[in-house]
């Protein structure tokens, strides 16, 4: 008898576990469902496209690991769907002595994951490299690349369609019901519900996935917290103040990385993001509000404890946000000749935090069992470059369970 799949979410994670499961068990019956009126509608859709070489992470980590094999399987799929993709290489620049020496460590760990061509540079050459960029020092990556991920998804959409699966867009899950031999996937349409039974399923639910977890009988943690990245864009005219990426160096006392300029495939020049906590999950604004979010907010231990060991962060973040002038000079320290009336208000993107129950940052990815449901709990960046790696895995995980 054939067997039946529900995919839960559309974002790249969600198509790109449903392709895997076609690809690697034809004949399988998988129904993806997504809530909204098109796939990458959330973090896909809003984040800043760049495939990440895996500079920062701990070697042997499933960040390390997945990110390289990604950036693989990404590219290969690229050049075979024609989808444009551009190595405009990436600086992570260093301010002062401090950030010089840590450096070295990035440059180590980069090395131990195997990226290409990694190295410490000077400030002369990195004028060469990005002329109107000021640092002391800087670790360059040639490799780093821009593309589409919302163009990626749909292309996997279609790779995982031709083989069968079939996408239904609008169709929000309200419930996952869990027996010894299936699961009954509950969904909502235009305020009809609906349900069918399937043999297992996979939930890559992104902002809702321990929600969706807890649908299907798992632990309420890690809990997801919302942080709304804010960015502005370079007007048209100015966007040749950079070539490629430049980030700052990160600060291991911080959870995040800081504002930086990066460059997207259509030509657009984005500065940010900063990190505030959104009022809603999906809060791109802040005149976007859930109650039943702040209220979830509010009752969890894990965020008061995350709140008290980073609230100075938090009020610089803030103050980003509410301040063009400082949002701006934080960028102005790496391109001196970036004025406030080079930029214009961007997108925003809402990131998915999981947080333990002693409010720490979930660095890494993190995989659930629960029956005859896997569930993608934590996809932190670099999800969308490892995101054909991370599918191969989910499968592995979805296998082994059966």
């Amino acid at each position: 008898m054939t067997e039946r799949v529900a995919v839960v979410g559309g974002g790249i994670l969600g198509v790109a576990v449903a392709r895997e499961i076609v690809r690697r068990r034809p004949g399988t019956d998988v129904t993806l469902f997504e809530k909204e009126d098109r796939l990458a509608s959330h973090q896909t859709g809003r984040n800043s496209g760049v495939v990440h070489a895996g500079l920062y992470y701990q070697p042997g980590s499933q960040k390390a690991v997945l990110c390289r094999r990604g950036v693989s399987l990404l590219e290969e799929f690229c050049a075979e769907r024609g989808i444009r993709r551009i190595a405009c290489g990436k600086v992570l620049v260093a301010l002062t002595d401090e950030e010089k020496d840590r450096l070295a460590d990035i440059e180590r760990r980069a090395s131990a994951n195997g990226v290409p061509g990694v190295r410490i540079i000077g400030p002369e050459e990195l004028l060469e490299l990005e002329p109107n960029v000021r640092g002391i020092a800087a670790l360059h990556s040639p490799s780093t690349s821009i593309v589409d991920y919302a163009e990626v998804t749909r292309e996997l959409a279609a790779d995982a369609t031709t083989a069968g699966a079939k996408v239904l867009l609008g169709h929000e899950v309200t419930g996952l019901r869990v027996g010894d031999s299936y699961v009954v996937v509950s969904t909502r349409t235009e305020g009809i519900g609906d349900q069918a039974r399937f043999d297992r399923a996979v939930v890559c639910g992104g902002l809702q996935s321990d929600r969706l977890a807890e649908m299907a009988g798992d632990g309420p943690n890690p809990l997801i917290m919302p942080f709304r990245g804010e960015y502005y864009a370079l007007k048209p005219h100015r966007r040749d103040l950079v070539n490629g990426l430049v980030y700052p160096v990160p600060d291991p006392r911080y959870p995040f990385l800081g504002v930086h300029l990066t460059r997207r495939v259509d030509g657009q020049v984005l500065i940010g993001p900063n990190a505030v906590l959104a009022l809603a999950r999906e809060g791109y604004t802040w005149g976007t509000v859930s109650l039943r979010d702040l209220a979830g907010i509010a009752s969890t231990p894990a965020f008061w404890r995350f709140a008290r060991r980073h609230w100075r962060t938090g009020v610089r973040e803030v103050s980003g946000s509410l301040s063009k002038r400082r949002f701006i000079t934080a960028a102005r320290a790496y391109v001196p000749s970036l004025r406030d009336e080079d930029v214009v208000p961007g997108t925003a993107g809402v990131r998915a935090q999981a947080l333990d129950p002693d409010g720490g940052l979930v660095d890494d990815f993190r995989i659930s069992v629960r029956g005859r449901v896997v569930v993608l709990r934590n996809a932190p960046s670099p999800a969308a470059t490892s995101a054909l790696a991370i599918a191969e895995q989910v499968v592995d995980t979805f296998e082994a369970s059966t």
